[in-house]
């Protein structure tokens, strides 16, 4: 039998995790401060004038011809303040990296290249490249017949973003099983989960800050993190569903609470980007794919919990209960599974798995905000939408196709209009699929 917690008990527990987290927050460095966290020096090949790991923009590029890769070819990059160079190496590979977004005026030293090579004709040598919602521009230089080059140079290109947003749809499936646990169980559309995914990120942040290793930091974080769902179920969800509260008005409660929550953190973590210990990660080379060693990390990490949550639910009695809630909670509280148990624990682990999504979305992008949560709360509802509405493993196919359409599709779009693209996609998925791709049909009315 479980024993109900008294009102004084449940007063304390507040009490506590919020001490906690406030103690947290304040001592992470104030907006504009320096964070006390160092990142560790890039393993690239870069000149003495721009420090590989200082920064975390990146301008970069292959350059290849008929005959291969083209080596120490010497690249100049100018603009917002900032000047810089670097030569190819000898995979034709070259990056700057920068400390502003904005526009840069990029350079290649004609002079530098190799007897028998040379600018394909038309192509723009200096050109101008902007900045545009991401930390990465790839740019891309022809030489002789180009066509056959360019579609070479695609193609490294798309692998590089299929990777990419591979590793992006994984970390967003995180955060979106945990929205799809909560819907499933409570019906409730929460809106507070984009808050969750950024509570974990700056909750590692400051126990790195007060001098934590960096492992730790991220298990204390994401237990902070189911902390936290314990905490709103027990103190504003259950309470409101008890007193027979609807969806639409719990649904409003958790955007009052959502932007309560973006708030209180902005107060105490200030306005500033800040990094994550080893934000800077070195690139990691797999023959024509890059990858940065953070965001591999994040892929086998994504994928390892996800694999284990798909077990849970499906070979373990709790996750069995789970799913018999989320399918009918009349029957099977008739069928003598303790719901209310089976729900605060399905907010527990939304918690824990928002906050570990929040964590692995602050070393991709890198940098850590306030407001993180709230940049990619909409996508991780397209992937629950599109996927099915309540069902776990639709919330893990839709935010895949999310996040490659949104990687991939700066091959093409503008990276402004990338998060637009993948909206646009759930909008005509949902227009000929309405329960989305593994959901169930169901009569309305």
């Amino acid at each position: 039998m479980i024993t109900k917690p008294t009102p004084a008990w449940r007063r304390r527990l507040l009490i506590l995790i919020a001490g906690l987290m406030a103690a947290c927050f304040m001592s992470a460095p104030a907006a504009g401060a320096s964070a006390s966290v160092a990142a560790p020096v890039m393993n690239m090949q870069t000149p003495a004038s721009v420090q590989a790991g200082e920064f975390q923009n990146r301008i970069s590029g292959v350059l290849r011809n008929a005959e291969g890769p083209l080596a120490d070819v010497r690249i100049t990059v100018t603009g917002e303040g900032f000047e810089g160079e670097t030569t190819s190496d000898e995979n034709g590979r070259w990056v700057v990296e920068v400390e502003e977004q904005g526009a840069y005026e990029v350079e290649l030293d004609e002079s530098t290249l190799p007897e028998g090579a040379a600018l394909a004709e038309g192509q723009e040598n200096p050109r101008t490249v902007t900045f545009a919602g991401t930390t990465n521009i790839t740019t891309l230089f022809l030489f002789g017949e180009g066509i056959v080059l360019e579609t070479t140079s695609f193609w490294n290109v798309f692998a590089d973003r299929a990777v990419a947003g591979l590793s992006f749809g994984l970390l967003l499936a995180l955060s979106a099983v945990g929205l799809s646990l909560i819907f499933g169980t409570t019906g409730l559309t929460n809106f507070a989960h984009g808050e969750m995914v950024t509570a974990g990120a700056v909750l590692t942040f400051a126990f790195a800050a007060i001098g934590l290793p960096a492992f730790l930091a991220i298990v204390l974080a994401v237990i902070a993190g189911g902390a936290l769902g314990y905490v709103q179920d027990a103190g504003l969800w259950k309470p409101l569903r008890k007193r027979g509260s609807g969806l639409i008005p719990m649904m409003i409660v958790s955007i009052g609470l959502a932007l309560a929550l973006r708030y209180i953190i902005q107060f105490f973590f200030g306005g500033a980007t800040q990094q994550l210990p080893g934000a800077q990660g070195r690139i990691l080379d797999f023959g024509p794919v890059s990858i940065s060693q953070n965001n591999l990390t994040s892929l086998i990490t994504s994928l390892v919990v996800i694999l284990l949550i798909a077990f849970l639910l499906l070979r373990t009695r709790i996750g069995k209960a789970t799913r018999a809630v989320a399918d009918n909670p009349a029957l099977a509280a008739a069928s003598g599974i303790d719901v209310d148990r089976v729900i605060r624990l399905v907010w527990v682990v939304g918690g824990a798995l928002a906050a570990l999504g929040g964590i692995l979305w602050a070393y991709y992008r890198p940098g850590v905000s306030f407001n993180m949560g709230q940049q990619i709360l909409l996508l991780i509802f397209a992937g629950v939408v599109l996927g099915g509405l309540g069902t776990v493993f639709g919330a893990l196919v839709g935010s895949l196709i999310v996040g490659l359409f949104v990687e991939v599709s700066t091959i093409w779009l503008e990276a402004d209009l990338k998060y637009v693209g993948a909206l646009l996609i759930m909008i005509i998925v949902l227009l000929f699929k309405p329960e989305g791709i593994l959901g169930r049909r169901e009569r309305v009315g």
